[in-house]
Protein backbone atom coordinates (compact mmCIF):
# COMPACT_ATOMS: atom_id res chain seq x y z
CA UNK A 1 0.00 0.00 0.00
CA UNK A 2 2.35 2.59 1.25
CA UNK A 3 3.77 2.50 -3.08
CA UNK A 4 0.76 3.96 -4.09
CA UNK A 5 0.18 6.38 -1.10
CA UNK A 6 2.86 9.30 -1.82
CA UNK A 7 3.54 12.00 1.21
CA UNK A 8 4.46 15.12 0.12
CA UNK A 9 4.30 16.47 4.01
CA UNK A 10 2.52 15.55 6.74
CA UNK A 11 -0.72 16.85 5.58
CA UNK A 12 -0.55 15.99 1.80
CA UNK A 13 0.00 12.94 0.00
CA UNK A 14 -1.42 11.36 -3.41
CA UNK A 15 -2.44 8.07 -4.72
CA UNK A 16 -0.31 7.20 -8.01
CA UNK A 17 1.80 4.15 -9.18
CA UNK A 18 5.01 4.49 -10.94
CA UNK A 19 2.98 4.94 -14.44
CA UNK A 20 0.60 7.17 -13.41
CA UNK A 21 0.71 11.09 -15.42
CA UNK A 22 1.04 13.44 -12.66
CA UNK A 23 1.56 17.59 -13.26
CA UNK A 24 3.92 19.05 -11.10
CA UNK A 25 1.47 22.27 -11.03
CA UNK A 26 -1.21 19.99 -9.67
CA UNK A 27 1.23 18.89 -6.88
CA UNK A 28 1.96 22.89 -6.48
CA UNK A 29 -1.65 23.75 -6.48
CA UNK A 30 -1.91 20.39 -3.50
CA UNK A 31 0.49 22.72 -1.47
CA UNK A 32 -1.34 25.83 -1.81
CA UNK A 33 -4.59 24.63 -0.95
CA UNK A 34 -2.95 23.06 2.08
CA UNK A 35 -1.89 26.13 3.64
CA UNK A 36 -5.40 27.58 3.56
CA UNK A 37 -6.39 28.43 7.19
CA UNK A 38 -7.53 25.52 9.02
CA UNK A 39 -7.13 22.98 6.63
CA UNK A 40 -5.80 19.70 7.71
CA UNK A 41 -5.47 16.88 5.07
CA UNK A 42 -5.40 17.21 1.51
CA UNK A 43 -5.03 14.40 -0.97
CA UNK A 44 -4.99 14.27 -4.53
CA UNK A 45 -6.33 11.00 -6.59
CA UNK A 46 -4.90 9.05 -9.04
CA UNK A 47 -6.86 11.37 -11.66
CA UNK A 48 -5.24 14.69 -10.07
CA UNK A 49 -4.74 17.40 -12.71
CA UNK A 50 -4.51 21.20 -12.36
CA UNK A 51 -7.37 23.67 -12.37
CA UNK A 52 -8.40 27.00 -11.77
CA UNK A 53 -6.01 27.30 -8.96
CA UNK A 54 -7.07 24.83 -6.78
CA UNK A 55 -6.55 20.83 -8.21
CA UNK A 56 -9.28 18.77 -9.82
CA UNK A 57 -8.80 15.27 -8.49
CA UNK A 58 -8.91 15.92 -4.99
CA UNK A 59 -10.26 16.17 -1.55
CA UNK A 60 -9.51 18.52 1.00
CA UNK A 61 -10.30 18.10 4.91
CA UNK A 62 -10.63 21.49 6.75
CA UNK A 63 -12.32 22.04 10.60
CA UNK A 64 -13.97 25.40 11.79
CA UNK A 65 -14.64 26.59 8.26
CA UNK A 66 -15.19 25.34 4.72
CA UNK A 67 -14.30 26.72 1.33
CA UNK A 68 -17.16 27.21 -1.56
CA UNK A 69 -14.36 27.91 -3.88
CA UNK A 70 -12.99 24.57 -3.48
CA UNK A 71 -16.12 22.65 -4.39
CA UNK A 72 -16.14 24.98 -7.29
CA UNK A 73 -18.72 26.48 -9.84
CA UNK A 74 -20.43 22.99 -10.63
CA UNK A 75 -21.73 21.84 -7.47
CA UNK A 76 -23.02 18.81 -7.27
CA UNK A 77 -21.44 17.53 -10.91
CA UNK A 78 -21.30 13.62 -11.03
CA UNK A 79 -22.54 10.48 -12.83
CA UNK A 80 -25.94 8.35 -12.71
CA UNK A 81 -25.78 4.83 -14.68
CA UNK A 82 -28.95 3.99 -15.76
CA UNK A 83 -29.42 0.44 -16.74
CA UNK A 84 -31.35 0.16 -20.37
CA UNK A 85 -33.99 -2.36 -21.57
CA UNK A 86 -31.33 -2.78 -24.89
CA UNK A 87 -30.27 -6.02 -25.17
CA UNK A 88 -26.52 -5.93 -25.97
CA UNK A 89 -27.04 -8.66 -28.73
CA UNK A 90 -25.91 -6.52 -32.14
CA UNK A 91 -27.33 -3.31 -31.09
CA UNK A 92 -28.24 -1.11 -34.25
CA UNK A 93 -25.89 1.37 -33.94
CA UNK A 94 -26.39 3.68 -37.35
CA UNK A 95 -29.93 3.98 -35.85
CA UNK A 96 -29.10 4.66 -32.39
CA UNK A 97 -26.95 7.49 -34.06
CA UNK A 98 -28.95 8.84 -35.98
CA UNK A 99 -31.68 8.74 -33.40
CA UNK A 100 -29.67 10.43 -30.74
CA UNK A 101 -28.20 12.97 -33.32
CA UNK A 102 -31.59 14.78 -33.56
CA UNK A 103 -32.29 15.06 -29.36
CA UNK A 104 -30.85 18.41 -29.57
CA UNK A 105 -28.67 19.64 -26.78
CA UNK A 106 -31.57 21.28 -24.36
CA UNK A 107 -35.17 19.77 -24.22
CA UNK A 108 -38.02 21.62 -25.47
CA UNK A 109 -39.85 23.88 -23.35
CA UNK A 110 -43.01 21.54 -23.99
CA UNK A 111 -41.14 18.86 -22.83
CA UNK A 112 -39.77 20.60 -19.93
CA UNK A 113 -43.73 21.59 -18.40
CA UNK A 114 -44.50 18.02 -18.38
CA UNK A 115 -41.52 16.96 -16.36
CA UNK A 116 -40.63 19.31 -14.77
CA UNK A 117 -41.20 19.57 -10.63
CA UNK A 118 -43.86 22.22 -9.75
CA UNK A 119 -40.96 23.48 -6.80
CA UNK A 120 -38.68 23.87 -10.51
CA UNK A 121 -41.24 25.84 -12.77
CA UNK A 122 -40.04 29.41 -11.91
CA UNK A 123 -36.61 28.56 -11.84
CA UNK A 124 -34.24 30.97 -13.57
CA UNK A 125 -32.05 28.13 -14.69
CA UNK A 126 -34.79 25.61 -15.45
CA UNK A 127 -34.13 26.03 -19.21
CA UNK A 128 -30.80 24.20 -19.05
CA UNK A 129 -32.46 20.66 -16.73
CA UNK A 130 -32.16 17.91 -19.20
CA UNK A 131 -28.89 19.47 -21.16
CA UNK A 132 -25.76 17.87 -20.94
CA UNK A 133 -23.72 20.90 -21.26
CA UNK A 134 -20.06 21.25 -22.22
CA UNK A 135 -16.39 20.72 -21.41
CA UNK A 136 -16.05 16.79 -20.00
CA UNK A 137 -19.72 16.34 -19.36
CA UNK A 138 -21.58 13.19 -21.14
CA UNK A 139 -24.27 11.15 -22.10
CA UNK A 140 -22.76 7.34 -22.67
CA UNK A 141 -24.41 3.87 -23.94
CA UNK A 142 -21.79 1.53 -22.61
CA UNK A 143 -22.08 -2.38 -22.28
CA UNK A 144 -20.23 -4.97 -19.77
CA UNK A 145 -17.04 -5.81 -21.12
CA UNK A 146 -15.64 -8.11 -18.22
CA UNK A 147 -17.57 -9.00 -14.72
CA UNK A 148 -15.02 -9.97 -12.21
CA UNK A 149 -17.25 -10.04 -9.19
CA UNK A 150 -21.03 -11.56 -10.35
CA UNK A 151 -22.21 -11.63 -6.95
CA UNK A 152 -21.64 -8.03 -6.31
CA UNK A 153 -22.57 -7.00 -9.83
CA UNK A 154 -25.88 -9.18 -9.41
CA UNK A 155 -26.71 -7.36 -6.07
CA UNK A 156 -26.74 -4.12 -7.77
CA UNK A 157 -29.42 -5.63 -10.23
CA UNK A 158 -26.73 -4.80 -12.78
CA UNK A 159 -27.63 -7.44 -15.81
CA UNK A 160 -24.38 -7.81 -18.44
CA UNK A 161 -26.97 -8.60 -21.09
CA UNK A 162 -28.06 -4.73 -21.47
CA UNK A 163 -27.17 -2.00 -22.74
CA UNK A 164 -26.04 0.88 -19.89
CA UNK A 165 -26.84 4.32 -19.82
CA UNK A 166 -23.88 6.71 -18.17
CA UNK A 167 -24.40 10.51 -17.33
CA UNK A 168 -21.93 12.72 -16.15
CA UNK A 169 -23.24 16.47 -15.55
CA UNK A 170 -23.60 18.60 -12.64
CA UNK A 171 -25.66 21.92 -12.00
CA UNK A 172 -25.00 23.87 -14.76
CA UNK A 173 -25.59 27.43 -14.81
CA UNK A 174 -26.96 27.76 -10.91
CA UNK A 175 -23.93 26.13 -9.64
CA UNK A 176 -21.93 28.75 -11.60
CA UNK A 177 -23.88 31.77 -10.15
CA UNK A 178 -23.83 30.54 -6.47
CA UNK A 179 -19.37 30.61 -6.45
CA UNK A 180 -20.32 33.90 -8.39
CA UNK A 181 -22.45 35.29 -5.76
CA UNK A 182 -19.93 34.16 -3.36
CA UNK A 183 -16.85 34.91 -4.43
CA UNK A 184 -18.11 38.47 -5.10
CA UNK A 185 -18.61 38.67 -1.66
CA UNK A 186 -15.91 37.20 -0.21
CA UNK A 187 -13.43 36.31 -3.18
CA UNK A 188 -11.66 32.74 -1.98
CA UNK A 189 -12.02 32.93 1.56
CA UNK A 190 -13.94 30.64 3.84
CA UNK A 191 -16.65 30.57 5.56
CA UNK A 192 -16.60 30.17 9.58
CA UNK A 193 -19.27 26.90 9.64
CA UNK A 194 -22.19 28.08 11.85
CA UNK A 195 -22.03 31.68 10.84
CA UNK A 196 -25.29 33.15 8.22
CA UNK A 197 -23.24 33.43 5.53
CA UNK A 198 -21.89 29.91 5.85
CA UNK A 199 -25.77 28.93 6.51
CA UNK A 200 -26.29 30.86 3.16
CA UNK A 201 -24.37 29.40 1.35
CA UNK A 202 -24.94 25.57 2.50
CA UNK A 203 -28.60 25.88 1.73
CA UNK A 204 -27.76 27.00 -2.31
CA UNK A 205 -25.41 24.33 -1.96
CA UNK A 206 -28.40 21.74 -1.19
CA UNK A 207 -30.09 23.28 -3.97
CA UNK A 208 -27.37 23.14 -6.44
CA UNK A 209 -26.86 19.41 -5.20
CA UNK A 210 -30.52 18.64 -6.05
CA UNK A 211 -30.61 20.49 -9.44
CA UNK A 212 -27.96 18.68 -10.86
CA UNK A 213 -29.51 15.29 -9.59
CA UNK A 214 -32.70 16.02 -11.17
CA UNK A 215 -30.58 17.09 -14.11
CA UNK A 216 -28.75 14.20 -14.74
CA UNK A 217 -32.13 12.11 -14.66
CA UNK A 218 -33.63 14.39 -16.99
CA UNK A 219 -31.01 13.64 -19.48
CA UNK A 220 -31.27 10.15 -19.15
CA UNK A 221 -35.12 10.23 -19.60
CA UNK A 222 -34.81 12.38 -22.54
CA UNK A 223 -32.29 9.94 -24.35
CA UNK A 224 -34.30 7.16 -23.65
CA UNK A 225 -37.73 8.34 -24.66
CA UNK A 226 -35.14 9.19 -27.79
CA UNK A 227 -34.11 5.68 -28.68
CA UNK A 228 -37.77 4.26 -27.53
CA UNK A 229 -36.46 2.47 -24.47
CA UNK A 230 -37.09 2.28 -20.75
CA UNK A 231 -34.05 2.41 -18.37
CA UNK A 232 -33.66 1.54 -14.35
CA UNK A 233 -31.25 3.87 -12.08
CA UNK A 234 -29.27 2.01 -10.44
CA UNK A 235 -26.57 4.54 -8.56
CA UNK A 236 -26.24 8.15 -8.63
CA UNK A 237 -23.41 10.43 -7.35
CA UNK A 238 -21.30 13.65 -6.90
CA UNK A 239 -18.16 14.55 -7.47
CA UNK A 240 -18.28 18.43 -6.60
CA UNK A 241 -19.60 19.31 -2.74
CA UNK A 242 -18.94 20.26 0.72
CA UNK A 243 -19.93 18.34 3.44
CA UNK A 244 -19.69 17.68 7.29
CA UNK A 245 -17.46 14.60 7.82
CA UNK A 246 -15.51 13.01 10.73
CA UNK A 247 -11.58 12.07 9.67
CA UNK A 248 -9.38 10.29 12.06
CA UNK A 249 -11.27 11.19 14.60
CA UNK A 250 -12.14 14.58 14.14
CA UNK A 251 -15.04 16.29 13.13
CA UNK A 252 -14.69 18.84 10.04
CA UNK A 253 -15.47 19.56 6.62
CA UNK A 254 -15.26 17.39 3.70
CA UNK A 255 -14.33 18.93 0.14
CA UNK A 256 -14.77 17.03 -3.30
CA UNK A 257 -13.50 18.34 -6.65
CA UNK A 258 -13.70 15.75 -8.93
CA UNK A 259 -13.69 12.85 -6.87
CA UNK A 260 -15.92 9.98 -5.74
CA UNK A 261 -17.39 9.40 -2.54
CA UNK A 262 -15.56 5.94 -0.78
CA UNK A 263 -18.62 6.21 1.61
CA UNK A 264 -21.76 5.51 -0.10
CA UNK A 265 -21.67 2.64 -1.95
CA UNK A 266 -20.68 1.42 -6.07
CA UNK A 267 -19.23 4.06 -8.35
CA UNK A 268 -18.20 4.04 -11.76
CA UNK A 269 -15.18 5.73 -13.03
CA UNK A 270 -15.33 6.11 -16.49
CA UNK A 271 -12.15 6.67 -18.68
CA UNK A 272 -11.80 9.20 -21.81
CA UNK A 273 -14.61 8.13 -24.48
CA UNK A 274 -12.11 6.01 -26.10
CA UNK A 275 -11.71 3.85 -23.04
CA UNK A 276 -13.17 1.83 -20.34
CA UNK A 277 -15.20 2.58 -17.93
CA UNK A 278 -15.09 1.01 -14.33
CA UNK A 279 -17.69 -0.17 -11.92
CA UNK A 280 -15.97 -0.29 -8.59
CA UNK A 281 -16.54 -0.89 -4.54
CA UNK A 282 -14.99 1.43 -2.62
CA UNK A 283 -13.00 0.23 0.63
CA UNK A 284 -13.41 3.66 2.98
CA UNK A 285 -10.18 4.81 4.03
CA UNK A 286 -9.06 8.07 5.96
CA UNK A 287 -6.04 7.96 4.53
CA UNK A 288 -8.13 8.98 1.06
CA UNK A 289 -10.69 11.08 2.75
CA UNK A 290 -13.18 8.67 1.90
CA UNK A 291 -12.62 9.71 -1.46
CA UNK A 292 -11.68 8.09 -4.83
CA UNK A 293 -10.66 9.03 -8.71
CA UNK A 294 -13.83 10.38 -10.64
CA UNK A 295 -12.58 9.51 -13.90
CA UNK A 296 -8.63 9.45 -15.82
CA UNK A 297 -8.38 12.81 -15.56
CA UNK A 298 -6.60 15.46 -17.95
CA UNK A 299 -3.18 15.10 -19.27
CA UNK A 300 -3.25 18.10 -21.99
CA UNK A 301 -3.99 21.58 -21.31
CA UNK A 302 -7.89 21.81 -23.73
CA UNK A 303 -5.66 25.16 -25.31
CA UNK A 304 -3.26 22.39 -26.81
CA UNK A 305 -5.34 19.77 -28.26
CA UNK A 306 -6.25 20.92 -31.23
CA UNK A 307 -2.94 21.79 -32.48
CA UNK A 308 -1.32 18.62 -31.14
CA UNK A 309 -3.76 16.38 -33.08
CA UNK A 310 -5.49 18.38 -35.90
CA UNK A 311 -3.06 17.44 -38.48
CA UNK A 312 -3.25 13.90 -38.36
CA UNK A 313 -6.91 13.38 -36.52
CA UNK A 314 -9.99 15.09 -38.08
CA UNK A 315 -13.09 15.44 -36.53
CA UNK A 316 -14.80 12.36 -38.34
CA UNK A 317 -11.92 10.43 -37.49
CA UNK A 318 -12.24 11.16 -33.57
CA UNK A 319 -16.06 10.58 -34.04
CA UNK A 320 -14.96 6.51 -34.05
CA UNK A 321 -12.72 5.38 -31.51
CA UNK A 322 -10.42 2.16 -31.04
CA UNK A 323 -12.85 0.46 -29.05
CA UNK A 324 -15.46 0.54 -31.91
CA UNK A 325 -17.37 3.29 -30.27
CA UNK A 326 -18.85 6.82 -32.00
CA UNK A 327 -19.08 9.61 -30.62
CA UNK A 328 -21.47 12.68 -31.16
CA UNK A 329 -20.13 15.79 -31.02
CA UNK A 330 -20.67 18.45 -33.28
CA UNK A 331 -18.50 21.09 -31.97
CA UNK A 332 -15.26 20.67 -33.98
CA UNK A 333 -13.03 22.78 -30.98
CA UNK A 334 -14.94 20.66 -28.15
CA UNK A 335 -14.01 17.18 -30.12
CA UNK A 336 -10.54 17.21 -29.86
CA UNK A 337 -10.45 18.96 -26.21
CA UNK A 338 -12.11 15.51 -25.49
CA UNK A 339 -10.07 13.20 -27.61
CA UNK A 340 -9.10 10.06 -25.93
CA UNK A 341 -4.99 10.95 -26.49
CA UNK A 342 -6.19 14.22 -24.26
CA UNK A 343 -6.64 12.16 -21.14
CA UNK A 344 -4.43 9.85 -18.62
CA UNK A 345 -5.20 5.86 -19.41
CA UNK A 346 -7.93 4.87 -17.11
CA UNK A 347 -6.10 1.52 -16.63
CA UNK A 348 -3.16 3.67 -14.15
CA UNK A 349 -5.73 5.19 -12.49
CA UNK A 350 -7.88 1.78 -11.63
CA UNK A 351 -4.43 0.11 -10.64
CA UNK A 352 -3.44 3.23 -8.18
CA UNK A 353 -6.28 2.89 -6.45
CA UNK A 354 -6.11 -1.09 -6.22
CA UNK A 355 -2.44 -0.72 -5.20
CA UNK A 356 -3.08 1.69 -2.37
CA UNK A 357 -5.91 -0.80 -1.29
CA UNK A 358 -9.19 1.74 -1.79
CA UNK A 359 -11.15 -0.23 -4.06
CA UNK A 360 -12.09 -3.92 -5.43
CA UNK A 361 -13.22 -3.80 -9.07
CA UNK A 362 -16.65 -5.39 -9.98
CA UNK A 363 -16.99 -5.04 -13.82
CA UNK A 364 -15.66 -3.49 -16.88
CA UNK A 365 -17.51 -1.83 -19.40
CA UNK A 366 -16.83 -0.03 -22.77
CA UNK A 367 -18.24 2.63 -24.04
CA UNK A 368 -20.99 2.17 -27.21
CA UNK A 369 -22.17 5.50 -28.15
CA UNK A 370 -21.09 8.73 -26.78
CA UNK A 371 -23.14 11.93 -27.03
CA UNK A 372 -21.71 15.15 -26.40
CA UNK A 373 -23.36 17.94 -28.43
CA UNK A 374 -25.63 17.79 -31.57
CA UNK A 375 -25.31 21.62 -31.90
CA UNK A 376 -29.24 22.17 -31.46
CA UNK A 377 -32.09 22.28 -29.87
CA UNK A 378 -35.32 19.89 -29.84
CA UNK A 379 -38.20 20.93 -31.94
Amino acid sequence: MGNFIRPLSERVSYIASDDTWIESNAIQQLNTTASLPDMVQVVGMPDLHPGRGYPVGAAFFSVNRFYPALVGNDIGCGMGLWQTAIPIKRPNLDKLEKSISRMGDFASSEWLQQHLPDEMMGSVFSDSLGSVGGGNHFAELQQVDQVYQPDAVNQLGLNPQQLQLLVHSGSRGLGQAILRHHVERFSHSGLIAGTPEAEEYLREHHQALCFAELNRRLIAQRLLEQIKTTGECLLDINHNLVEPAQVNDIDGWLHRKGASPANKGAVIIPGSRGDYSYLVMPISSDISLQSLAHGAGRKWMRTECKGRLSERLSPVQLSRTELGGRVICQDRQLIYEEAPQAYKSIKTVIDSMVGAGLIKILARLKPVLTYKTSGGRSE
